[in-house]
């Protein structure tokens, strides 16, 4: 068994910047802290996305602290970019992160230290700052006679880019950021398109203000300060409507349609005997919290979400999580790992928590 004072999980935005501050403040990577990795190679989730998905379309990519992200071809995939980006930030800072190593438990130790079991061993530590994201629980929500359909079904986790779409039949599902993109590119490609979601979609007309920023945050804040599951600011904010979105209304693609009641083999219907076939069902619909290691130390509330103050767990204060709830942004990740590092140093020394 290993020890360290603070494991991080996750080397995406949120666990680099934890991993930098924590450097940053005195901690000797590999002696006092150690980052964990389950991805193959740098970028965090960012390294998944498809190939159309290119830097130029990336909306609100915050570089990391300490050294900015320059120069980006913004024609070039944001996977390559974002991936060559933090991998020479792990360079740069020299970051000991472990990879690839999936961290299966955290719990209790001996002597109030908390066990981190994983495919690489068992580290003890004092701490631990949980930046594993939402990637790896896509959302898929079930509906009667979903498992009758002959046709394909993919996340937007498994998104293979609009070319694959040519001359399907594809229904999207989900009013969010991802949906909307998925739309606006299978529709040059697909036979047809349909636009189903739960809720009317939010547009939101002008600017995305600093205080329409910190509102949303606030809202998302809320959320889990009272151990619900955290919303994403884009589920509060409304989508923009740019000019990619206006000529998708004017050119009926982004056409919404209530969701349907029930899924055949060979499309959907609706409860009014409305029916359209399809050859493929896109589920754009969001992610999940990915802290089920977690579980063994029982700090989900009734609502079924963690209650956070600020990042630390109300319920264990040695656990910070990062990259959830009001800090899942580039910049509030950034923001976050910095707080984080701060009420660890506190704790580690005895101090008095930040209130």
């Amino acid at each position: 068994m290993r020890e360290v004072e603070v494991v991080v999980t996750g080397a995406g935005q949120a666990g680099l910047s934890s991993a930098y501050h924590l450097r940053r403040t005195g901690f000797v990577p590999e002696r006092d802290f150690v980052v964990l990795d389950h991805s193959p190679g740098p970028g965090g989730a960012w390294q998944f996305r498809w190939p159309s998905l290119t830097y130029g379309k990336v909306h609100g990519m915050h570089s990391l602290p300490g050294m900015e992200l320059t120069d980006a071809d913004p024609a070039r995939p944001s996977a390559e970019v974002i991936s060559a980006y933090f991998a020479a930030y792990e360079r740069r800072f020299d970051l000991p992160v472990h990879r690839p190593v999936d961290v299966r438990a955290v719990r209790e130790g001996d002597g109030g230290r908390l066990l981190v079991e994983t495919s690489d061993g068992t580290w003890s530590t004092r701490a631990l700052i949980n930046a594993t994201g939402t990637w790896d629980r896509p959302f898929w929500p079930r509906y009667p006679g979903q498992e009758t359909f002959l046709g394909r079904q993919l996340h937007t986790a498994q998104y293979p880019g609009p070319e694959w779409f040519a001359g399907r039949r594809v229904i999207v599902v989900g009013g969010g950021a991802s949906g909307t993109q998925h739309l606006l590119e299978i529709a040059g490609h697909a036979a047809a398109t349909t636009w189903v979601t739960r809720r009317p979609p939010v547009f939101r007309e002008g600017p995305f203000t600093e205080e329409v920023g910190r509102t949303a945050v606030a809202l998302v804040e809320e959320r889990v300060r009272q151990g619900l599951p955290p919303r994403s600011v884009v589920s509060v904010t409304g989508l923009p409507l740019n000019d990619a979105i206006r000529q998708g209304i004017a050119d009926g693609v982004l056409d919404r349609r209530p969701m349907f009641d029930r899924i055949t083999p060979d499309g959907v219907t609706w409860a009014d005997g409305r029916h359209v076939e399809a050859d493929v069902i896109v589920w754009a619909t969001g992610f999940r919290a990915a802290v089920d290691h977690l579980a063994p130390l029982r700090l989900r509330e009734p609502g079924g979400g963690i209650r956070v103050d600020g990042t630390r767990a109300v319920a264990d204060p040695r656990i910070h999580l990062v990259g959830y709830g009001p800090s899942a942004s580039t910049i509030g990740a950034n923001r976050a790992g910095r707080a984080a590092v701060r009420d660890i140093r506190r704790l580690l020394s005895n101090e008095p928590m930040a209130a």
